[in-house]
């Protein structure tokens, strides 16, 4: 039996990662929390706060497929360290209140240049730290977005009314670089996964997962993804707007959405747990089977405590999802290819969540409430569903066993 490689270390190197996370993403929140009085400032129009948050999740997808690249080869810490600079300039930018300034702010300096450095290439670089817990880690990481979406918009909501939502945005921006910068210089290190070269091989057989091409299984993973975060990031990036609509206090919003992402960050736990032994696809059709079911909910649901129950359940549910997809990765394809695999899946999540916050603003500025965009929201989901459904079957159905046939390669 090989040695594991998981140490101390690794459990503090994930820690850090998590802490750099939930300050990072707390930069695309603000828009969130400000969406009204963004939208004020633009002559009432919500979906121009609401594309500037979505070009944030956006780029951030895009451009981690080049960030996981870079970080490969000169190290995680300056992405880390390149990417907290670029968020600071990027609040800065979108600061000034032109709609050109806050799409240029959030759609490459936050995202592409920012927070790109970040997401993608700590998930690669932390999974290189563990073998038999990798999920329960990647778990522990992936909490770093809903930490910071339980914890920031309190206190950006309290900030946007004392001192303006432009003076929020440059506050934040140099307390970020001020905590993250030490962060990665001091803790991310090597990581002790030695990642084995492809060997050429004289076998004409070409390898196959689940009975099909591996570039087949990756890209109905990654279409599936996709479909999974449209519908997940539309009560995020909604539910404050939804609630003053309903004629709740913005508030009580805003509490609503620290307890759906505060419950996503404990049962985020609880899915990594799940996961490392029912594996990354079981995990996956369950938790978008209990998003589907909470979405439906949702849509049906009006008044105040419906929807602080609704969207409790809701975050219990859908947090194992982004990490599931990474472990999937990890488990179904070898070591040497996650520093470009697991970059362009988690593109396409952050495509997803960019498309959800989107196309929610367009549907309800034309139709003026936001069943329809949620009901586009399920349409999604049954696909995602669909999809993970096939390739579950083709593992074995549930009782094909926790575990994929090793990695080829």
């Amino acid at each position: 039996m090989n040695a594991s490689i998981e140490t101390r270390t690794s459990w503090i190197t994930a820690s850090m990662s998590l802490v750099i996370l939930g300050i990072s993403f707390g930069a695309a929140w603000i828009a969130v929390v400000a969406l009204k009085p963004i939208a004020a400032d633009m002559g009432g129009v919500r979906s121009v706060p609401a594309f500037a948050t979505a070009l944030a999740w956006f780029g951030a997808g895009l451009g981690g497929i080049g960030m996981g690249w870079l970080a490969d080869r000169y190290g995680v810490r300056w992405t880390v360290i390149f990417g907290s600079v670029m968020i600071g300039i990027g609040l800065a930018i979108s600061s000034f209140g032109q709609t050109w300034q806050l799409y240029l702010g959030h759609g490459l300096f936050i995202s592409v240049l920012g927070n790109a450095g970040l997401n993608a290439p700590l998930y690669v670089y932390v999974s290189r730290w563990f073998d038999r817990r990798r999920g329960s880690a990647l778990a522990l990481i992936a909490s770093g977005q809903y930490i910071s979406g339980s914890i920031w918009p309190p206190i950006f909501e309290y900030a946007i009314a004392t001192y303006g939502w432009r003076q929020t945005m440059l506050m934040f921006g140099l307390f970020q670089m001020m905590v993250i910068l030490p962060l990665a210089v001091f803790f991310l290190k090597r990581p002790p996964e030695i990642v084995a070269p492809a060997i050429a091989s004289r076998e004409t057989t070409r390898p196959t997962i689940l009975g099909w091409p591996p570039n087949m299984v990756f890209a109905i993973l990654a279409v599936a993804a996709f479909c999974c975060c449209m519908p997940m990031s539309m009560p995020q990036s909604h539910l404050i707007a939804l609630c003053s609509d309903l004629g709740i206090k913005p508030s009580h919003g805003v509490a609503m959405l620290s307890l759906l992402l505060g419950t996503a960050v404990l049962s985020r736990q609880m899915w990594g747990w799940i996961s490392d032994r029912i594996g990354g696809l079981l995990t996956l059709l369950i938790g978008s089977t209990w998003q589907f079911l909470s979405i439906a909910a949702l849509t049906l649901t009006q008044d105040e405590i419906g929807l602080f129950t609704v969207v409790g359940v809701f975050g219990l549910g859908f947090s194992g999802l982004v990490p599931a997809y990474v472990l999937v990765v990890r488990e179904l394809f070898p070591a040497r290819e996650a520093g470009w695999r697991v970059p362009i899946l988690l593109c396409l999540t952050a495509f997803g969540m960019a498309s959800g916050g989107w196309v929610a603003g367009l549907l309800y500025d034309h139709f003026g409430y936001y069943a329809p965009a949620f009901a586009a929201g399920l349409l999604f989901n049954a696909v995602n569903l669909l999809l993970i459904g096939t390739l579950v079957a083709r593992r074995g159905g549930w009782f094909g066993g926790a575990r994929v046939a090793n990695a080829y390669g």
